[in-house]
């Protein structure tokens, strides 16, 4: 009896391990970007590491300066990109490609039962695909690119049971956010969030890669799905498939009483039902990120912006080229022009701080990304509410929060 995680690394290791066993384990795909590569590379260089283990295995993807937004950043990237040419990596995708937790399973990269590292706190967002997937420190990925290899303790894994049909207006970000209420910024530290029931079974792939995203915000070392056909026609490829057993402990939840949720200022636990802060006036609305920047996130805010118009700023950034292709194509970007939305560039946008919508004093914003702590979009006076798409989009109409509901046909 054993965990889907403990499966993985079993199979990786050939022998069998439990939860709190400490492993050296093979890599199968690495990935870093522009924020992360220089410390990568220098680290490399202190190393005395000359080439790294398998370029074939390792994608570096620029998306959290994309473009650069001053002369340091430009010249950190130019590094990246000497490092790129001197590897000979050819899984390199440069400005305006998207966000690397986007394009790697965009691409193929990976496959159910893999162990992923990705120079990036949310690296598990492709626990979504049934892969292990974990972020890590410049140190500990320069090591990896080195041997292929890292050494790990073996997580616990809680299952989040989730059954039952989500209300029309309520999303994969509302359910997400109401577990983050229930679990705490701490409260999976170091363990496995698994999510499995029926509700999980019938959400898209991009819902689920919104539920696996968030999981490092409860403190999680990494999250899961089970792999299932919807995971394999969105890869294109097979991979091995692992199923759990048994969990430390189970969470369950009946996802047809979810309301519309907002996390409030300034943590992510801070979670309340949009109807308890509706009215409060906002500055400026980003609806993108790794979290909800997909075409299923950017499609259902225009079905509600559709013919309206946005009272504050509202930025749009599709995660990734293939996503602002294909709105493009179907219409749906002449809708958010027409609103008053600015298209940017594909990539992580304002979600950090520093370019593309930074905040102001005192300035509030709703966005669909992860992260609300203090000064993260910007100014410390400033304030992030974090809601889904609908939400957001509804609350850009209005010029305060809103709930999306009143606006759904």
């Amino acid at each position: 009896m054993s965990t889907a995680i403990e499966k993985i690394l079993s199979h990786s290791i050939g022998k069998n391990v439990s939860a709190g066993d400490f492993v050296e384990v093979n890599i199968d795909f690495a990935y870093f970007h522009d924020g992360t590569g220089p410390l990568i590379i220098d680290v490399l260089k202190e190393m005395e590491v000359n080439n790294i283990f398998d370029k074939n295995k390792v994608a570096v993807i620029f998306d959290h300066s994309a473009p650069p937004y001053n002369d340091q950043s430009a010249t950190l990237q130019s590094k990246v990109r000497k490092f790129v040419i001197e590897q000979n990596i050819e899984k390199f995708h440069d400005i305006g490609e998207g966000i690397c937790h986007q394009v790697v399973p965009e691409k193929g990269y990976i496959a159910p039962g893999m162990i992923v590292a990705g120079a990036d706190s949310h690296t598990c967002t492709l626990g979504a695909f049934g892969a292990m997937a974990i972020g890590m420190g410049a140190t500990d990925m320069a090591y990896i690119l080195a041997t292929g290899k890292t050494w790990l303790k073996v997580p616990e894994t809680i299952g989040v049971e989730c059954n039952g049909k989500l209300k029309e207006g309520v999303t994969s970000k509302d359910l997400i956010l109401e577990i983050a209420k229930m679990i705490g910024t701490d409260g999976a530290n170091y363990k496995v969030l698994e999510f499995f029931g029926d509700t999980i079974k019938n959400m898209s792939i991009s819902s689920r890669m919104t539920m696996t995203n968030m999981a490092i915000e409860m403190g999680a070392k990494t999250a899961f799905i089970e792999p299932d056909e919807k995971t394999i026609e969105f890869l294109g490829r097979n991979g091995k498939k692992f199923k759990s057993d048994r969990f430390s402990e189970i969470i369950s939840i009946d996802s047809s009483l979810i309301d519309p949720k907002i996390a409030c200022p300034d943590n992510i636990s801070n979670v309340k039902s949009v109807s308890e802060v509706e009215g409060i006036e906002v500055d400026q609305v980003f609806i993108g990120s790794c979290t909800n920047g997909r075409y299923e996130d950017i499609y259902e805010a225009a079905r509600i912006l559709k013919g309206k118009k946005a009272r504050v700023k509202l930025i749009v950034i599709p995660a990734s080229k293939s996503i602002l292709m294909r709105i493009i194509k179907d219409g749906i970007i002449s809708i958010l022009l027409e609103a008053g939305a600015v298209i940017g560039v594909p990539g992580c946008g304002p979600c950090l701080g520093v370019h593309m919508g930074v905040l102001g004093e005192n300035e509030i914003c709703i966005s669909t990304s992860n992260r609300n702590f203090i000064g993260r979009m910007g100014a410390k006076t400033s304030k992030v509410y974090l809601a889904s798409p609908l939400t957001a989009a509804a609350s850009a109409i209005e010029g305060k929060i809103t709930d999306p509901r009143k606006y759904i046909k």
